[in-house]
């Protein structure tokens, strides 16, 4: 088996920390939680990544999710193309915000009218405040490890770069940014019926991933995300699920469509952007007209719906909905998790996994875990040596054992195999690493 050099990518990182904070824009990026320096990538094409020393990457990161038809697809470059010599944004309408608004309601029905914007952390903080605007509440409820960008009111016991970071909060964060936010454990019945018995009548919204991408993966307990629809519905709260990396990625219809439960608002990106940056939010028709120019809920953006990205949402979504099967994307990725779970077993590690549609997950426990809490008692030392070792082989995992990976429709059979057969060696030889 090869070991790769990333020289370039450490002398450019070594360059870029002297003129960007952390040398990278993105914390998580950093790699500093495997304790290593970031990969430089140069281009990407299909399910591989090649970084600036030449090397092949299989990637299952997927730009964090938006991939999901592989790299540079090229129906969607060819769309891309076609939009450029019409400009790149106008801050005026244009036809095409309606045409990926009735794509969005037809995969999403709980989307009654949706709000285009340019990120999914955008798309969190204003869904926050229309449920604030439209109930009149000013309490919010998140969980502990979900991560819904970084707005004030949301850093409280985040997941995502915050859990990979260990910060449990944020300097230059005001305190009462954060006093009227709510913070449980995922998965914890007693305490969310303890909480609206408590504060029912107080509370705005709750927001939620409804399968936990931001602690690794977790899903929830059965019955669990019925309760707290019930709860919202019979305390007057709005329940928003935050579908930014689980929408159009475990099902075209997201986590509601398996679920067949029907949220107030949806808060998306991603996907729907196909990689280029763009979020939105939904739901309900009489809580979205609240939103200005209809109602008196202020949010604006020059950027919110321009034609490029819009165009590239509109051709991925189109592609998804049309030309590809969820069944056989799923079935893909659980081959990917149980190889690594069998491989790993063989040589005596402990590793859990669990999969839905294109998003997995796997930590070094001996059991799956069902909140963060549980997530953050694993193996962090073996996920470290794993995740270098991978990397020597030419796998490009989340640099954290806190996030979720994807399989995209470009990855194939060969790619899967080729992936356990890696870890097969890495697992074999993990002290080196």
């Amino acid at each position: 088996m090869q070991k790769l050099s990333f020289e370039r990518s450490l002398k450019l990182f070594e360059k870029a920390s002297r003129l960007i904070p952390g040398g990278v824009n993105s914390p998580v990026r950093a790699f500093k939680s495997v304790d290593t320096h970031p990969l430089f990538i140069e281009r990407a094409q299909g399910a591989y990544m090649w970084d600036v020393d030449g090397n092949r990457m299989l990637d299952y990161i997927g730009s964090w999710g938006p991939a999901i038809l592989g790299h540079s697809h090229p129906e969607v470059v060819a769309a891309v193309q076609k939009a450029l010599p019409n400009g790149f944004s106008y801050g005026a309408p244009c036809a095409l915000e309606i045409k990926i608004a009735e794509l969005v309601q037809e995969l999403v029905p709980s989307i009654e009218m949706v709000r285009l914007v340019s990120s999914g952390t955008e798309a969190c903080m204003a869904a926050l405040r229309l449920a604030r605007g439209f109930t009149g509440r000013e309490k919010i409820v998140k969980f502990t490890g979900c991560y819904h960008g970084h707005a004030d009111m949301l850093l409280v016991k985040a997941g995502s770069g915050m859990a990979t970071l260990g910060i449990p909060g944020s300097p230059g964060v005001p305190q009462g940014s954060t006093q009227d936010t709510l913070t449980l454990p995922f998965n914890d019945v007693a305490g969310l019926k303890a909480l609206f018995a408590k504060q029912g009548s107080e509370i705005a919204a709750v927001i939620i991933e409804p399968f936990v991408g931001n602690a690794n993966f977790i899903r929830p307990l059965d019955g669990y995300l019925e309760l707290l629809s019930e709860l919202c519905r019979a305390s007057g709260a709005l329940l928003i699920f935050d579908e930014v990396m689980t929408g159009f990625r475990v099902g075209l219809g997201g986590v509601q469509g398996l679920k067949g439960i029907k949220p107030d608002l949806t808060t998306l990106g991603k996907v729907i952007g196909g990689g280029m940056p763009i979020g939105a939010y939904g739901g309900r028709a009489d809580v979205m007209a609240k939103i200005a120019p209809s109602g008196p809920v202020y949010q604006a953006g020059t950027l919110s719906g321009n034609p490029i990205a819009v165009t590239c949402g509109i051709k991925t979504l189109e592609l998804l909905r049309s030309n590809y099967s969820f069944t056989d994307l799923a079935k893909r990725t659980r081959a990917l998790v149980h190889g690594l779970k069998d491989s790993a077993t063989r040589h005596g590690i402990p590793m859990s996994v669990d999969s839905e549609g294109g998003m997995f997950g796997f930590i070094f426990s001996e059991k799956l875990p069902h909140s963060y809490e549980e997530a953050s008692t694993a193996r962090v030392d073996l996920f470290k040596q794993f995740f270098r070792g991978m990397l020597h082989q030419g796998i490009y995992l989340a640099p954290s054992a806190f996030e979720a990976g994807f399989v995209s429709f470009a990855h194939t059979d060969q790619d899967i195999q080729e992936t356990i057969a890696a870890a097969d060696y890495v697992f074999a030889h993990l002290s080196q690493y």
